[in-house]
């Protein structure tokens, strides 16, 4: 089989991954906090022949930092971030980190993710506040009082610009690296009564689903080209020979 359907396939493989990483995008383009997932692609150089061959790779996959458009919800208990931080939740699995600020109080106090996980301060401790305790105000740095009075603070933490991030159920990542308490409050904190939504932009998602559909077909055209070609050139050397 020549080297041009090979070329052909690996590009159909690498096609195929980013249509179901926009399909996925485009499924979650409502979900707070949400951080679409991206591929990065590589060519892989073959020397089995006289010629170097370049073939797609499968494509590594990565979650996009950039932060997602904020709306006003007047709700106490949604908080937006503002900068580059994330909050911290506590999970079976471990802590995770997230931009999805929709949190929730039990009748014992814990204030919990959208999700049911425990939110954490900045020393990673579960915050617990008084159910009774009155009106909720959440300040630019995360501190939250209740009666005037600052009962807890919600943590703010930073991740490392060269950590991996794995997909921890829909809004939740999990870093290759620890993450650390944000220090810097001015150009960091957060905003309560707004929520972060999914950084997706559903326009340009659709509009490469269009274009990845067309390069898909495109491939397998070449590769129905290569075959014909290859059986048309066995036929003529069968038949001279």
């Amino acid at each position: 089989m020549s080297s041009s359907v090979y070329v052909g396939l690996s590009g159909q493989v690498a096609l195929d991954r980013r249509m179901t990483t926009i399909a996925n995008n485009v499924a979650n383009m409502n979900t707070p906090g949400f951080r679409a997932e991206e591929v990065k692609f590589d060519s892989i150089m073959s020397k089995a022949g006289p010629r170097e061959v370049a073939f797609a790779s499968d494509g590594d996959t990565f979650l996009s930092r950039r932060a997602g458009p904020v709306k006003l919800t007047g709700n106490p208990l949604d908080v937006a971030i503002k900068g580059d931080g994330w909050f911290g939740i506590s999970t079976p699995s471990g802590n995770v980190y997230t931009r999805d600020g929709r949190f929730q109080i039990t009748e014992n106090g814990d204030l919990l993710s959208s999700a049911g996980y425990p939110v954490l301060d900045p020393g990673g401790s579960a915050i617990i506040l008084n159910p009774a305790g009155g009106e909720i105000t959440i300040g630019n740095d995360g501190a939250i009082s209740q009666g005037g009075k600052q009962v807890s603070s919600i943590g703010l933490f930073a991740i490392a610009e060269d950590a991996d991030l794995a997909r921890f159920e829909n809004s939740g990542v999990v870093p290759s690296k620890p993450a650390e308490p944000v220090a810097d409050m001015t150009s960091n904190g957060v905003r309560q009564g707004f929520l972060e939504g999914a950084n997706v932009n559903p326009i340009m998602e659709m509009t490469r689903l269009v274009m990845l559909s067309r390069a898909f077909e495109s491939a397998a055209s070449a590769i129905e080209q290569g075959e014909s070609t290859e059986t048309q050139a066995i036929r003529q050397l069968g038949a001279s020979s």
